[in-house]
């Protein structure tokens, strides 16, 4: 339960590539386990065309997925590392 509650903290925050300083877009929810709390993947609202270019993984109602182990560093802003990702 905990972790979900801290989950909830990086919902709203926008991702930023540590490489290239470009936006992603705006994480809408988390995909998590629930039995162990870990966080698999971040899901991307509003994506940008920066995010588009790179053909990023969708779920089913195609909204993008980045994998939470691409996550950098979590602030004002998520920075995650494009290498990582693709």
């Amino acid at each position: 339960m905990d972790e979900r509650l801290r989950s909830k903290k990086l919902v709203g925050k926008i991702l930023i590539s540590e490489e290239s300083g470009k936006k992603f877009g705006t994480v809408g929810d988390v995909d998590f386990i629930t039995e162990s709390g870990e966080l698999i993947n971040l899901v991307l609202v509003e994506s940008t065309k920066h995010t588009v270019d790179l053909s990023l993984r969708e779920d089913e109602r195609g909204r993008v997925l980045v994998p939470f182990s691409a996550v950098k560093s979590v602030g004002d802003f998520i920075i995650v590392s494009e290498k990582d990702i693709i």
